[in-house]
Parts: structure tokens; sequence; C-alpha cells
């Protein structure tokens, strides 16, 4: 409840990084400075439902 719409939105446009899976579904990270902290936004293959976002705590801005 406490994560807003337009930070997932805004992972999907402009993510700060990418990983893409064989699978199609996608892990993006976008720093959110309200968290102090990258969110993670799971996508299904096709790039546009989410399937879950999260605060990534271990995620420190380095390339995954």
């Amino acid at each position: 409840p406490y994560l807003q719409r337009e930070w997932c939105e805004r992972a999907l446009r402009q993510p700060a990084y990418r990983e893409v899976h064989e699978d199609g579904r996608e892990r993006l990270w976008v720093f959110i400075p309200a968290l102090g902290r990258y969110l993670r936004v799971v996508t299904l293959a096709d790039g546009e439902t989410v399937h879950n976002a999260f605060p990534d705590r271990g995620f420190r801005g380095q390339q995954p």
C-alpha cells in the first residue's frame, strides 16, 4: 500500500538497470528518493504487466 503507481510506471519507462530472463520476464530497478533505495519491478513477458514490485534492500546500484 505504500508503493506508488507512478514509481512502477517510471521503472517501466526509464529503468536504471534491466535484466531479462530466458522466459521473457524482466527485472527493472529505479532509484526512489522517497524510499532511499531502489525499487525492483518484475514484469511478465509482455514487458508491461507488473507481476511484483518491492524495495530491494540488497541492490546498491550495481548491475545485477
